[in-house]
């Protein structure tokens, strides 16, 4: 008799002994998100939060129509070295005579804005945020926040030395899924988490970054020199400036891209707010050579004060987006528009297959003994539980959005700070540093860098 076949026959028998065990129980709760206001009409605007936005792309024009759906929030403005979303701009807000620019200190001089949404490419968020702060505004900053270690430092200090309100753009840690993700947890429902794992796979060239250039695109419509900032002086090349996350001189790879996203709701969920302790990675170009050097496929296995944290980004194979937190009482399996909890016992719900290796007699006592001690009484089984809390997109901009400019107004701290998003971009520059270096790397925090 194999131990494979025991332990399945124990399995079983355990559950045909106490028939209860074959039910379960699952219910759906729905959660109910955060009500957020109507835009009002301009007859209020003296008490309107006044923005310009920096970067029009993408994920420009997504912040921007998010934006302007809420109550007392106007766009004032819109840089982007690109003149076609000066454009774009105009159509979003409906507005042709928004002023437009090429030159984001044009929008930090005015001082009828009174916060800045910064969506421009990893690495140039560094200097947008610092300018904008030390021109008293506030900053709204996409992730990842830094494009360096060195750099997220320089944003921190930059938010407190002028007391600015900087929110970091990994808008699920506003979710109401969120939110219910850390109360269940905080109240014991899996017990103390013993390991993370974090998962998404994409599989289409978009979602490999691999965007259309806008037609009309040349040097003549796009200040390409200073786009190009102090990386490499490169001649006018329209894919790396559509595709620039597949490079390592411009963006984060899918460390910055989604693992972020995927951290940022693991610190807010268990409470951390620290880097980890230390990042090994594996990874490649498996399936994209197209000429980038950040890998397609990123894994990584991080050490947070003593918690695996196991994460698996890949661009080959699409996958749901998942967090799954485990601990002795059960699992928390968080998603985009759901959370499922599992409550485990922990416990024997039969005799131990152990007993196979007893002599009969000795065994028939074992399980007497076992089955009279544990065996619930008729009609008291217990019942498998599953909960489910399904609620709005995790990825939803409003909640985060909101959450800023309710803080630009009342001075109120955000849910994800210069601080938080530091953290969580620190963990991705790891990553992204054990990739490159083929080795484990240490996070030092007496010098604040990275170590081998």
């Amino acid at each position: 008799m194999s131990s494979a076949f025991s332990r399945r026959r124990f399995l079983q028998a355990g559950t045909l002994a106490t028939g209860g065990l074959l039910a379960s129980s699952r219910t759906v709760v729905a959660l109910q998100s955060p009500a957020i206001p109507a835009p009002q009409d301009a007859a209020g605007s003296g008490d309107r939060v006044r923005f310009g936005i920096v970067g029009v792309g993408m994920e420009g024009s997504s912040l921007v129509s998010a934006a302007l759906t809420l109550s007392g929030v106007e766009c004032a403005g819109a840089a982007d070295l690109y003149d076609g979303r000066h454009t774009l701009a105009k159509q979003l807000t409906n507005n042709p005579n928004l002023p437009t620019t090429r030159n984001y200190h044009e929008l930090l001089d005015r001082k009828d804005i009174d916060c800045i949404l910064c969506a421009a490419p990893d690495f140039w968020h560094r200097q947008i945020v610092v300018d904008s702060c030390k021109a008293g505004k506030d900053v709204y900053c996409e992730k990842p926040m830094s494009h360096t270690v060195a750099e997220g430092f320089d944003m921190v200090e930059a938010a407190q030395q002028h007391q600015r309100i900087v929110q970091v753009g990994s808008q699920r840690v506003s979710s109401a899924l969120c939110r219910k993700a850390h109360e269940l947890y905080s109240s014991g429902a899996i017990g103390e988490v013993s390991m993370v794992e974090l998962s998404l796979g994409r599989n289409d060239p978009t979602g490999a970054w691999e965007y259309p250039p806008p037609f009309d695109l040349s040097p003549s419509t796009l200040d390409w020199d200073t786009w190009l900032k102090d990386t490499t002086k490169i001649p006018f090349n329209a894919e790396r400036f559509a595709r620039w996350r597949c490079w390592r001189e411009y963006g984060t790879g899918v460390a910055g891209d989604l693992m972020v996203h995927l951290l940022s709701g693991m610190q807010a969920t268990l409470g951390w707010n620290e880097p980890p302790r230390s990042a090994v990675a594996l990874g490649g170009i498996f399936r994209w050579k197209d000429g980038r050097d950040m890998p397609d496929l990123h894994t990584v296995l991080f050490d947070y004060h003593g918690v695996p944290v196991y994460v698996r980004l890949g661009l080959s194979t699409e996958t749901p987006e998942q967090a799954r937190f485990m601990g002795p009482h059960g699992i928390l399996d968080t998603g985009e528009f759901s959370i499922a909890y599992t409550h485990q016992t922990g416990e024997d719900n039969a005799p131990s297959y152990y007993d196979v290796g007893f002599p009969q007699p000795m065994r028939n006592k074992y399980e007497h003994a076992w089955r009279e001690k544990h065996d619930p009484a008729i009609g008291q089984e217990p019942i498998s539980q599953r909960v489910v809390y399904s609620g709005d997109d995790w990825d939803d901009y409003r909640p985060h959005l909101w959450n800023f400019f309710q803080a630009v107004k009342t001075r109120q701290p955000v849910v994800e700070d210069a601080v938080f998003g530091n953290h969580t971009a620190i963990a991705c520059h790891m990553a992204n540093e054990s990739y490159f270096r083929k080795r484990q790397v240490f996070w030092d925090d007496a010098t604040q860098t990275v170590k081998l």
